[in-house]
């Protein structure tokens, strides 16, 4: 469907027209969100960041996520799978998420906090929605510092998931909607797991466009 990150991105800015120069905050999602969410801050002339949500995960199984943690403290956690783990392993699972967020704003973010949130409409964009739980952190994370609209986008979701996000934020964008979706890979030509560096140097570009644009 998509020929990779940037392709989906320009695609999904398409979509998103409708906020083209409105003074809306862009926040993508590590990793493969911030490469999405670049071309879509950059289509709608709009202010860009990252911000960080990390899946806890389940023990012996880190692939699969009981809930995520944003970097304020937001969480999401599914109800019936913190009832099967004991508190004391739900403690530790997300004091070591939240350390990994520390590692993650200092690594991507230099150490800078988030952008003024209250009042704004954010767009919050991920690379794919599957199981939705670091989106839906984050989603917290934009409620609870007073955004006035919330906007969740992706290039791709499964329908389910679609519905299940519309009941919590104020508009849902996904341009695919696989009838069998599994994993977000399989809707990309070119995929690849993006490292730390690259976060860092789509972060670096967007400073100096920043930079160009104000001489």
């Amino acid at each position: 469907m998509f020929k990779d990150r940037e392709d989906a991105g320009k695609k999904l800015a398409k979509a998103l027209k409708g906020y083209k120069d409105k003074g809306v905050l862009v926040l993508g999602i590590p990793r493969g969100g911030v490469i999405v969410g670049y071309e879509v801050a950059k289509a709608l002339n709009a202010d860009f960041s990252i911000v960080i949500s990390r899946k806890l995960p389940y023990p012996g199984n880190p692939e699969f996520g009981f809930g995520a943690i944003a970097e304020d403290g937001s969480m999401f956690i599914v109800d019936e799978y913190e009832a099967m783990l004991p508190k004391t392993i739900v403690d530790k699972i997300i004091a070591e998420q939240k350390s990994e967020i520390t590692r993650r704003i200092l690594a991507l973010r230099k150490g800078e906090g988030l952008p003024e949130i209250a009042g704004r409409t954010v767009i919050l964009v991920d690379d794919g929605i599957a199981m939705g739980s670091t989106l839906r952190a984050a989603i917290f994370l934009c409620k609870n510092k007073k955004a006035q609209k919330v906007i969740a986008a992706s290039p791709v979701s499964g329908e389910q998931m679609e519905k299940e996000l519309a009941d919590i934020v104020d508009e849902v964008v996904i341009l695919e909607k696989p009838p069998f979706f599994r994993a977000v890979a399989q809707s990309y030509q070119n995929w690849h797991d993006v490292p730390d560096q690259e976060v860092v140097e789509v972060i670096k570009k967007w400073k100096m466009r920043e930079k160009t644009l104000e001489i």
